[in-house]
């Protein structure tokens, strides 16, 4: 064992000389002074004595229980190895199995179970009272906080406050904005002017308001074969086209219904909400909008239209220039990016007919320059319109 000594003094020697080392750079960049210390030791001896020293000889003289004997008294200080090799921990106990969970937990409730609670110095005798009782200090029946404020009131005021009712202050301090001395009910009572609710005052309780139950919507009743037929036929009555909330249509519907797009002159009014519609199908719909010159109206909210298909679906807008509004939201992305918003802004202020566009865009630089186009759009057209009245 002499062998491990002198191993683990030469590392004990390294550590205090790098640390001496470095605390002496430092107390050198700040100043300079001159000191006379005496030789320091380590086991009786200089540490001078170490330096000479060869580990690996030392290293290769040892056996297994002596190197791990080391091993648990050195830390390798190295970031590199495992926490589990670093550890001076060892288990020798065999592998019991794979772990399972159950039977661990089971084990673990048993085992507390089963250990019996520490004793308690004092034992514990029902009706007793053990240290000191809390008592209440007493007061003179005033409290602290019971300081009355002085306020100098004219005497019409002062006459006004004292003759009115409990409603009428309610109502008093719902105007002034005294939301936390009334309930929410008092409050909206007394803006609306509806009247304080009966037997409610300071403290009343505000019971909570039954929903109101409305009848759910009907499913929609459309028979996509019977209006792709008459959107083929022209049907000049087909004004508005509603495919909303219409489940499974298969994309061999979308297909005819946008191929009967292109030659109709009659529809306005395009519905496709929440219909499934892809990127692939919002093409063949980017198509039919570069020849369709009658529609107005084109709604394809709540779908699955990439980016990159809104900005193809807006594009197509620049063609014919005849549709006035477009609605795109809620699509399979909801955050555009600031290239697509950017590329969607340059294609909007290039449009002078769209007045109202339905997309929700992150940034304020986007969202500016559309509003100023559209409302630009909008005050053309309504100058256009008095003009002609007017002449």
């Amino acid at each position: 064992m002499g062998s491990v000594e002198e191993i683990y003094e030469s590392e004990v020697h390294r550590t205090i000389t790098r640390r001496t080392s470095y605390k002496i750079k430092e107390t050198s960049s700040k100043k300079t002074t001159t000191m006379t210390t005496a030789p320091a030791k380590l086991y009786g001896k200089n540490l001078s004595e170490y330096d000479d020293l060869d580990v690996d000889q030392l290293l290769s003289q040892l056996s297994p229980e002596e190197i791990s004997i080391l091993s648990k008294e050195v830390d390798p200080d190295d970031n590199l190895l495992p926490p589990s090799e670093r550890c001076s921990y060892e288990c020798d106990k065999e592998a019991t199995g794979p772990l399972n969970r159950k039977k661990l937990i089971e084990h673990i409730n048993k085992q507390a179970l089963e250990t019996p609670d520490l004793p308690e110095h004092k034992p514990y005798v029902p009706g007793t009272v053990r240290g000191k009782k809390w008592v209440a200090p007493e007061t003179n029946g005033k409290s602290e906080h019971e300081d009355k404020i002085a306020i100098d009131l004219d005497d019409e005021y002062g006459d006004a406050l004292n003759n009115a009712s409990q409603e009428e202050i309610i109502d008093l301090a719902a105007i002034l904005g005294f939301h936390s001395m009334m309930n929410q009910d008092q409050y909206h009572a007394s803006l609306l002017n509806k009247g304080q609710p009966v037997g409610l005052g300071w403290d009343g309780i505000t019971k909570s308001t039954q929903p109101k139950v409305y009848p759910p919507e009907p499913p929609n009743q459309t028979d996509p074969e019977e209006s792709i037929k008459r959107v083929r036929d022209d049907d000049p009555k087909l004004l508005d086209l509603n495919w909303n909330n219409i489940k499974n249509i298969s994309d061999e519907k979308f297909e005819n219904l946008f191929n009967a797009l292109v030659e109709n002159t009659h529809l306005e009014t395009l519905s496709l909400v929440n219909v499934g519609l892809t990127d692939r199908l919002a093409g063949k719909l980017s198509e039919a909008l570069e020849k369709n010159c009658t529609l107005r109206v084109c709604n394809v909210e709540t779908n699955f239209i990439s980016p990159v298909g809104i900005v193809r679906l807006v594009k197509s807008l620049l063609k014919q220039r005849s549709l006035e509004e477009f609605r795109a939201t809620n699509q399979r992305s909801q955050i555009l990016g600031n290239k697509i918003e950017m590329e969607i802004t340059k294609l909007i202020e290039q449009n002078p007919t769209i007045l109202r566009l339905g997309l929700h865009l992150e940034y304020n630089d986007a969202r500016h320059r559309i509003a100023s186009h559209l409302q630009h759009n909008i005050d053309r057209i309504r100058q256009s319109r008095v003009g002609a009245n007017s002449a």
